[in-house]
């Protein structure tokens, strides 16, 4: 009669004999994930930005609202998809409300949350700055807005479609990691449908940082609070539900996000 595998050969029997770019809990690889997170936001706002801006200097007028949302979660969702491949062994959240329900599910800690925040943030303004630099204000450098007299309506909209997104990713990722086979390509569709359904409305960011960088490059920052609000809620919702769905985060699945899962013990 066979056995039931534990510690070393239950963590490689779930993941596999594989290695990872970054231990996470190693102080040597914190660099590592954190330079990660910083290239995937800035060049997620960046394509943003950058790409509002081109399709009104060259798309030969004033494409409709649907149009320019349509292009812009294909912007998004090739980038993220791409970012996801070749970040995702490292660290790959690029949005600080997927780095919440991580630290909620207790996959990291607060600290190193954090610092995450930070770096997130910073490096959407930084995106949104250079698309500026290079365009100037053209398209509002792709800058999310709720409807006049709609704010509370666009919180619970951000809220309902971060949560979908976020509930997904934790139910493929192998802890903080978004080293799944199949999370690039959920994670793209995801961003493309809803954000070609939700932009038109009030923007779709799904992510506070990505909202941020346009208003700071833009200096309007009065409604950036629905898209802080929303998509926090929407991930806090999506942590209870997921523990609810599939219980607490396995202990080998947070092991194969801390690093080598062969390595000696």
């Amino acid at each position: 009669m066979n056995q039931p595998l534990s510690g070393k050969s239950a963590l490689i029997a779930e993941v596999g004999d594989r290695n990872f770019s970054a231990s996470w809990t190693s102080a040597e690889h914190r660099m590592r994930r954190l330079l990660a997170e910083f290239i995937g936001t800035f060049g997620l706002m960046f394509v943003l930005s950058a790409g509002a801006a081109i399709l009104v200097k060259y798309g030969g007028g004033d494409p409709p609202s649907y149009v320019v949302a349509l292009v812009l979660s294909a912007f998004a969702a090739l980038w993220l998809m791409i970012a996801i491949f070749f970040l995702g062994d490292i660290s790959s959240h690029f949005n600080p409300a997927m780095t919440l329900a991580f630290t909620l599910r207790g996959d990291m800690s607060w600290v190193m949350a954090g610092v995450y925040w930070v770096v997130q943030f910073a490096a959407a303004i930084a995106g949104a700055l250079v698309a500026k630099w290079f365009f100037g204000p053209l398209g509002n450098l792709a800058a999310t807005r709720p409807p006049d007299g709609l704010e509370l309506e666009s919180v619970a909209f951000e809220a309902l479609i971060t949560f979908g997104l976020v509930l997904m990713v934790l139910g493929m990722a192998n802890g903080p990691k978004l080293s799944g086979a199949y999370v690039p390509f959920a994670v793209a569709g995801y961003i493309m449908a809803l954000g070609s359904l939700g932009g038109p409305f009030e923007g779709a960011a799904m992510n506070p940082a990505r909202a941020l960088g346009p208003d700071v490059a833009l200096g309007e920052l009065g409604t950036w609070w629905v898209y802080l609000v929303g998509p926090c809620v929407g991930a806090i919702i999506a942590v209870g539900v997921a523990w609810v769905l599939r219980g607490p985060a396995k202990s080998q699945e947070a092991r194969a996000a801390m690093g080598d899962p062969t390595a000696a013990e």
